[in-house]
């Protein structure tokens, strides 16, 4: 069973790299999801503070994921309304477009709800464009998270 619970968790930590980049996968969810089935193997044994703290970081940077687009409109000058729409791009992109949509559908939210408010294009643009670097900042956020987590997975098998 040691084998099995090993194969798979492997295979997790893996895609949970993977789904750093990878919008459709929740990428610290999964490699944290590996950590846990390493930690049940005769191998490994990490203790309870390690594994809520790891829980605690993949909740945090994947709520995260989801906040620093909108926090990125604001911050390059976005309104409410570019808030709004990078916020209703997001999930229009997640359930209609992905994984693309995951990427587009923030910037193009927040540019038309800036351009709704009445804002130039120019206006509408930067605040999109920080939308986009809000969405490059949850990856690093998450790559940063699953990496972590995959070292203490590497090194507490070694």
């Amino acid at each position: 069973m040691d084998y099995v619970l090993l194969a798979l968790a492997i295979a997790l930590m893996i895609v949970g790299l993977l789904g750093c980049v990878l919008p459709v996968l929740p990428g610290p969810p999964l490699s944290y999801i590996g950590l846990l089935l390493v930690h049940f193997t005769r191998w490994v044994d990490f203790s309870s503070r390690f594994l809520v703290i790891m829980a605690m970081i993949a909740v945090v940077v994947t709520v995260l994921d989801y906040i620093v687009p909108i926090w990125g409109t604001k911050r390059f000058g976005g309104t409410k309304a570019g808030m709004w729409g990078a916020t209703i791009g997001m999930v229009v992109g997640i359930f209609f477009f992905p994984p693309i949509g995951l990427i587009l559908g923030p910037l193009i939210g927040a540019i038309a709800g800036e351009a709704i408010r009445g804002a130039d294009g120019r206006q509408s643009i930067v605040a999109g464009m920080g939308s986009l670097m809000g969405f490059f900042l949850g990856i690093g956020l998450k790559l940063a998270a699953s990496l972590a987590m995959t070292y203490y997975f590497i090194k507490a098998l070694l």
